[in-house]
């Protein structure tokens, strides 16, 4: 028997047809490779007539046998050095490959393409069959949800007057009757905004978060609120904030794909609404908003272009100049004033300019 310097890796031999695994030891005997158990020999062949798997990274290397039975082992550099010592330095075209470092480039390009075509195409058309089929009670957890959460870390109640609450309210009841989904859709809730300033902001269910700053800011002007307030009933009309959640929540699934964790993190995001506002809808879901809170403060017998007021202000007290923002809340304000004036002027809506 060969010494244990003939050895070439260990690891388990397979009898033909069967799938028992018998720990054993590769040598190399005298012109013979041979697979043995506490000195028994397994298997035995001529090297010509045994066929060697060629090496894949860190996968098994398999050694078969004339009479079929394989011998498997995951000590891929034994077999390589007895390899290069009997056939000289050369490995499997597949693990040549994989060494090339240019594939890997060619790899990354690949997945970034592949990702990059999933999230131009893929995740608008899910988005869309997502919205679809949602059940009622979705946009109603996810909205308590939020605005829970809100509740606990960003907002306070708020210090507004009674009666100015009340006004308010007043106006918004009379605004949401002319929404789609009636004035029972919506309901309107105050609050201190803290950090979020000067905002109004709606979420999936119909509830609209008024904060105090934005009352201060319109200095009595309530035609102006009730504008900001028609452009998020509008949101909640197009279904904009679910569309929203959904997007974050197929982007969000697509990297957790590629980096080859799909656990909890989508459920982490739906019951975690409250981080999605501060992500902007999309310039086609402002400008709808913009158009339909015309229609709606048109409607109510309000100043269709009040929400351009807004806008308006933004520039004059917050210096919010910017043509175009694709990452604001509000982009773009100097445009989207006079698009809102130029649809109000063209579907036959009462200009004013105060």
């Amino acid at each position: 028997m060969a010494s244990e310097s003939s050895a070439i890796a260990t690891g388990e031999w397979h009898p033909a047809n069967s799938s028992r695994a018998v720990p054993a030891i590769l040598r190399e005997e005298g012109v013979l490779l041979v697979a043995v158990e506490e000195g028994r020999t397994l298997a035995s062949a001529v090297p010509e007539r045994i066929e060697i798997s060629p090496r894949v990274g860190s996968i098994p290397r398999r050694v078969r046998f004339p009479d079929g039975s394989v011998f498997e082992t995951r000590d891929n550099d034994g077999v390589d050095g007895y390899l290069r010592v009997r056939r000289g330095p050369r490995s499997g075209l597949l693990h040549r490959l994989e060494k090339f470092h240019p594939r890997l480039i060619l790899m990354t390009l690949a997945v970034i393409l592949l990702a990059t075509t999933i999230y131009r195409f893929a995740v608008p058309v899910l988005v869309e069959v997502a919205v679809l089929v949602t059940p009622p009670f979705v946009p109603d957890l996810i909205g308590s949800g939020t605005l829970a959460s809100l509740d606990r870390t960003i907002l306070k109640p708020s210090d507004l007057p009674e009666g100015e609450r009340q006004a308010i309210s007043e106006g918004f009841s009379k605004l949401a009757a002319q929404s789609k989904g009636g004035q029972g859709a919506y309901r309107l809730n105050f609050r201190d905004g803290g950090v979020i300033g000067p905002n109004a902001f709606a979420l999936p269910d119909g509830s609209l978060i008024l904060t105090d700053d934005l009352v201060k800011l319109a200095n009595g002007d309530r035609e102006m609120i009730l504008g900001v307030l028609g452009h998020e009933i509008a949101h909640v009309e197009g279904e904009h904030s679910l569309r929203q959640l959904y997007r974050a929540a197929g982007v969000a699934a697509l990297v957790m794909l590629i980096a080859g964790d799909v656990g909890s993190g989508v459920e982490d995001i739906l019951t975690q609404g409250g981080a999605l506002l501060a992500l902007s809808y999309s310039r086609a879901a402002e400008a709808e908003a913009d158009r339909r809170s015309v229609e709606l403060m048109r409607a109510a017998g309000y100043d269709p272009v009040a929400l351009a007021r807004f806008f308006a202000v933004l520039e004059d007290k917050l210096g919010d100049h910017r043509d175009a923002s694709i990452l604001s809340s509000h982009p773009g304000t100097p445009q989207r004033q006079q698009d809102i004036r130029n649809y109000a002027a063209q579907s036959g809506g009462r200009l004013q300019a105060r």
